[in-house]
């Protein structure tokens, strides 16, 4: 029932195939993107500690939202209203399909993901 406001549907998971290096062991979680944004599937999420919604992680952000935390599952047009939407919490993917925000590198994000559950397949 949650997840009908975040636009999710019932399909193969092999759809993701891109993204997701295996199918197995994937979790996913609602979240909430913040308004003003346009994110494509693969983008490497930061939480905004205040408000605790979601945007695209940027090294140089002081928000709480610097420290990658989600990998997004779905597109998203968030550009008018804050949009819910659903995240990888645990997954392995592909580190090609990630969009990883300025001053981020695979380097930099891969042993916080990590602790948190997401592992980049290179």
């Amino acid at each position: 029932m949650a997840y009908e406001k975040a636009g999710y549907e019932k399909g193969d998971p092999s759809a993701h195939k891109t993204l997701l290096a295996r199918t197995d062991g994937v979790t996913t979680r609602k979240v909430v993107i913040l308004a003003g944004r346009v994110l494509v599937a693969g983008a490497v999420l930061g939480k905004i500690t205040t408000g605790s919604k979601y945007v695209l992680s940027l090294s140089a952000s002081s928000d709480g939202s610097q420290t990658p935390d989600m990998v997004l599952a779905q597109d998203v047009g968030a550009s008018a209203e804050d949009v819910e939407a659903i995240a990888y919490e645990t997954a392995t993917v592909v580190a090609s399909a990630l969009t990883i925000g300025a001053g981020h590198t695979l380097a930099s994000i891969r042993e916080g993901l990590r602790v948190k559950g997401i592992t980049i397949d290179d």
